[in-house]
């Protein structure tokens, strides 16, 4: 299976802006968004919309050439604001490529194309989530990650913590 990590381009932003509709609908279940009347998500707000920065790097996910998802990375930590730390920004796989294996695959091209520190978060009632990280990480480490809980204004829920360009080195 051959999985890809495409840059997205100002010509993909409507299709980034699509797949976030899909990762809005099934976070509403952790998060208790309403659609509106207008079948969208945050119609006229900004969470469920890629916004580009020149920090934050978005990538569409493909298998074989289709569109299978997105990874959305950030510079600078989401805890802290070092921006010397990447951060797990957003990321999704359609549901007909999960359990497959995709996701680990767009995971470890994402860490391999930022080798040093991230940080990867998952919310507290997302089991399946936490499960995924872990073990991606897990293997991805060797088992070398740090996981902290976080129950304040940062962040609620688990966030692992390792460093990517050592890991990249182990595994070799």
């Amino acid at each position: 299976m051959n999985v890809t990590l495409d840059p997205v381009s100002r010509g993909d932003e409507p299709t980034v802006n699509r797949l976030m509709q899909l990762y809005a609908y099934d976070f509403s279940e952790f998060m208790g968004w309403d659609i509106g009347d207008d079948a969208v998500f945050f119609s006229g707000e900004t969470k469920a919309t890629y916004r580009p920065e020149p920090w934050r790097h978005a990538f569409l996910v493909r298998v074989e050439g289709r569109l299978a998802g997105f990874v959305i990375v950030d510079e600078r930590s989401r805890i802290t604001g070092d921006p010397s730390v990447v951060d797990m920004s957003e990321f999704f796989v359609l549901r007909k490529y999960r359990r497959s294996g995709v996701g680990a695959a767009a995971a470890t091209l994402a860490f391999g194309r930022f080798p040093r520190q991230w940080e990867v978060r998952e919310l507290a009632d997302n089991a399946a989530a936490i499960a995924f990280w872990r073990k991606t990480i897990g293997r991805y480490t060797g088992g070398r990650f740090v996981e902290t809980r976080f129950d304040d204004d940062r962040w609620r829920g688990p966030v692992q913590s390792f460093d990517a360009g050592r890991s990249e080195i182990l595994r070799r």
